[in-house]
Order: C-alpha cells, then structure tokens, then sequence
C-alpha cells in the first residue's frame, strides 16, 4: 500500500516536552497536596490525564474533585510556564518540510489539549507548517493513550485507512495506541525512552534530524507499507 499521510505526535516527537510535563504533575499534585515524585510521574509521559491522575493517586480522577483540579493546575503550568521555554527537536522542521515537498499529508494526534497544542507548536517551530484546526487532540478522544482513540480520530480526519499511514512518536503509548489501528510508527529517542520500551516500533531514530539523514531507507522514503 502506498503511504499517503503521516500522523504526529507533538510532544517528545517535536519539541523536548517529556520533562517538562512531568515536571508540571509534579508541581500540580504538590499544589493540592500530593507528593508524586518526577521519577515515577515521568515514565507515565505519553499517556492523558485521565490515566495519569489515577495511577499517581489511586482515589482521584480527572474529573472530579481534586483530580479535575489537578489536570487544570497542570494545563495552565504547561500554557503559561513551560511551553515558552521549550525547545524543538533536532531537525523537527526540517523533517515536516521534506514530508511536505513529498506530498505526505500530515496531521497531529496528541493527548495535548486544544489550548495546550498552540503553544506545544510554537515551541517546535512548526506553527506556521501544520493545520491545528485538524488536529486530533484530547477533546476528540473517549480514552486517552496508549487507547487507540486519538490515533482512531487522526484517520477518520484524513479519511484514510491505516495502511496508507505512518505516525511519529516517542513513548510506548503511542506506539500501543497505533499499533491497535494498525498503524506502523516510527519513533524517537529523544523522547527520552530506551530500545526495550520502543520495540515495538517499525523503525527506532535518535531525533527526526536522524530520521531525515536516512529519510530514503526509511517507511517514509520507501513509501510502501506492508499491510498488517
């Protein structure tokens, strides 16, 4: 099947963002009186709040009561605090420009919210490059990943079938997510995970600056995938 589309991931995948979420459920927790540790919040990134909360504190959700806070207290870190100090990835822009000549449709899935994807972009360089308006974000999901919905919600977007698509990402929640689509990922170290939690991605690159130095061995430059 010819690859028409690639699905992103912003965070970890675009911009250096992993710590500073994780940093940000630290602080929101804290505020409210909870003491998570960075250590044991930070190999969660990747998943929404909705899966987060419960995990780090079993009697709290995410909508209700102090959890609801919480994942509000953390919006706004990562809206006003963070994201203006974020870097891009190694080579992020110059991977969606060489997509873009190839004619490659791309599109976001992330479990970012709405409010939180302008600033996560900005921060990436890649602003000006990719459609928000289309984007698949944590309010057209049920589940958050390593469910499949966002992933699910990038592809009805683009109207197209999971062969004919690849997505980028970091976390193994991503590639769970994509993998019960169907959907082959490409992920990045630089999202700060290791081979072992990665391996079941399709391809492993250090950055997308990697990925473009061997952009035509990869899915992306072959273009044909496998049906799976």
């Amino acid at each position: 099947m010819q690859l028409q589309a690639v699905i992103l991931d912003i965070d970890g995948t675009l911009t250096l963002s992993n710590d500073a979420h994780a940093q940000a459920w630290v602080e929101a927790f804290a505020a409210y009186g909870y003491d998570v540790p960075f250590e044991k919040v930070r190999p969660l990134i990747g998943m929404g709040g909705d899966k987060v909360i419960p995990k780090m504190v079993s009697e709290l959700s995410d909508e209700e009561g102090d959890g609801k806070k919480i994942a509000q207290r953390r919006k706004e870190l990562i809206i006003n605090r963070f994201s203006p100090e974020l870097s891009p990835t190694p080579g992020s822009r110059d991977l969606l420009l060489k997509m873009q000549k190839e004619g490659l449709r791309l599109i976001i899935a992330t479990s970012a919210t709405t409010e939180e994807l302008s600033g996560l972009l900005k921060a990436a360089q890649v602003d000006d490059l990719l459609d928000q308006a289309q984007a698949a974000t944590s309010s057209d999901a049920e589940a958050s990943k390593p469910e499949p919905d966002i992933v699910e919600a990038a592809l009805s977007k683009l109207q197209m079938e999971a062969s004919q698509t690849v997505m980028l990402a970091d976390t193994p929640y991503d590639i769970e997510a994509a993998g019960k689509c169907g959907v082959p990922v490409i992920a990045f170290r630089c999202g700060g995970f290791d081979d072992a939690s990665l391996a079941n991605a399709a391809e492993i690159y250090d950055h997308p600056a990697d990925l473009l130095a061997h952009y035509d061995d990869s899915l992306l430059g072959k273009k044909e995938l496998v049906a799976r």
